[in-house]
């Protein structure tokens, strides 16, 4: 992939305050050029050996593979959790100027 190229970052919060606070520091700071939050999700996992069902907040974040590495750090540290859900999906294609907006939206200023 090249620098460029558009991705996904998925994760979860624990609420929607939690989210709308980790998206707005993340357009912020330029690292995403959108973040969709959605309704809540009952999430089913084993954590410390004990099985969890929770409601979270889910978060689909539109950057880019050459901010991936700073947004995945940025998240970890706005995150509550011990350990964030941070999954990174490769965008094999789409609409081009959106495409193209999401490029120019987490380049402006670091030029």
């Amino acid at each position: 992939m090249q620098p460029s190229d558009p991705i996904l970052v998925l994760t979860h919060t624990p609420d929607l305050e939690c989210a709308k606070t980790i998206a707005k520091c993340l357009l912020a700071e330029r690292l995403a050029a959108c973040i969709n939050i959605g309704a809540p999700v009952l999430s089913v996992y084993e954590w410390e050996s004990a099985m969890h069902e929770t409601q979270e907040i889910p978060l689909v974040i539109k950057t880019t593979v050459a901010q991936q590495e700073r947004l995945v750090e940025r998240l970890a540290a706005l995150h509550p959790y011990d350990v964030p859900e941070a999954l990174v999906v490769p965008v094999l294609g789409g609409y081009a100027p959106y495409l193209d907006w999401v490029r120019h939206n987490t380049t402006m200023g670091l030029e």
